[in-house]
């Protein structure tokens, strides 16, 4: 007994396409962008949103279908928590050098940022930062390190300028956190105050993980200062606004830099009145006055609803960025593709992108804040 298979054109035909489209799915090569920053911890909700800039971005870019170098490129995130942590971050970034990673979204803050950079240019892989902001890091010129963001020296001298000429404040206290980003911002903030004329009546320490301000506070409050100017993040700022109104310091004026000029300082202030007295800023524009801004944060709070912050606009342009780079390269190898990144001029959402020969950008910008009925409000 025999059995013979019949082959029909209309069978040929199909297994003819099936194994096309199995032969395509092979061709389209896997592209891996890290992203680097905090996930967990204290400010896990701003790591967390540079984060999601980035998974939007791959969203974006996969629906382009994007042929590089003739290849079809299909790209994937390679997230990795740092935890705030200098020695964590740069166990990440000798792992995503490990694994040979096309570019790296991050690291959020100048303690990790900085050792990270030295790492990632010995084994020539690009990271652009989306919100370290000590100017440090572009100093040893490396090719492979990029900001998106004014740094301290924009931000720190933003406020005094603002405290001094804006609200005409003549006396102030200075907190930092001895973090790389809040003592370079403290002493760029210092510095123009002095230059403006206004007199640092009382110069503080603290950690970043510290929560208990009141011995601080109290020493400040002895010195009748008109604002109190911390160089942190909002997890700190957030408990010393509670603890000022507690001391009766409601009345006293607050300003930060980007660190503490997030969505969820309120919260984590408790919605006390002294958050209406914050005044922070921020490297870049507000999302609300981006091209295409209120578009895009539709697109992003319906993917990752309730959890927007500040750097996701940053992160998602450092991702097209990078791959903008590729495109002109025609690879997506990083020794082929990285001297593309010192040429870019880029239209982002949050900017005309382009780099001076250490990675600054050309033309940064800052952003003074106010917090009006707990909502992060624009003053510029």
């Amino acid at each position: 007994m025999s059995f013979h298979t019949r082959f029909t054109p209309v069978t040929l035909a199909i297994g003819t396409l099936l194994l096309a489209t199995g032969a395509q799915a092979q061709d389209a090569q896997t592209v891996r962008i890290a992203h680097a920053g905090p996930t967990s911890g204290g400010i896990a909700h701003i790591g967390k949103d540079t984060e999601n800039g980035v998974r939007l971005a791959i969203d974006d870019l996969n629906a382009q279908n994007l042929v590089i170098g003739g290849k079809k490129i299909r790209f994937e995130i390679a997230p990795e928590d740092d935890a705030g942590d200098p020695k964590q971050a740069t166990a990440v970034a000798q792992k995503l050098c490990d694994q040979k990673v096309a570019g790296v979204v991050g690291h959020l803050q100048s303690g990790t940022t900085i050792p990270a950079a030295g790492i990632y240019n010995r084994c020539g892989i690009p990271h652009i930062t989306t919100a370290a902001t000590n100017p440090e890091l572009t100093k040893p010129g490396y090719n492979t390190t990029y900001r998106m963001i004014a740094n301290d020296n924009a931000l720190g001298a933003a406020l005094a300028i603002y405290a001094a000429d804006g609200l005409k404040l003549k006396n102030v206290a200075v907190i930092d956190d001895r973090t790389a980003y809040g003592q370079g911002l403290a002493d760029v903030f210092k510095e123009t105050a002095k230059k403006k004329g206004m007199s640092v009546v009382a110069t503080e320490f603290t950690t970043d993980k510290a929560t208990d301000f009141m011995a601080i506070l109290t020493n400040i409050k002895a010195k009748k200062p008109d604002a109190v100017f911390l160089g942190g993040l909002d997890s700190q700022a957030g408990p010393m606004l509670r603890q000022m109104e507690q001391l009766g310091m409601g009345s006293v004026k607050f300003f930060g830099g980007d660190g503490v000029c997030t969505e969820k300082l309120p919260e984590l202030a408790s919605k006390v009145a002294a958050v209406a007295n914050v005044t922070c800023a921020t490297g870049g524009i507000s999302v609300e006055k981006m091209a295409g801004g209120l578009e895009w944060k539709k697109r992003y709070d319906a993917k990752f609803p309730g959890q927007f912050q500040i750097y996701s606009p940053y992160a998602y342009d450092a991702t097209m960025v990078l791959v903008d780079a590729m495109k002109r390269a025609g690879s997506v190898d990083p020794k082929v593709y990285v001297p593309q990144l010192a040429k870019t001029n880029y239209k982002g959402l949050t900017a005309q992108v382009q780099f001076t020969p250490k990675g600054e950008l050309t033309q940064p910008a800052v952003t003074l804040n106010a917090y009006k009925n707990n909502a992060r409000t624009p003053l510029n």
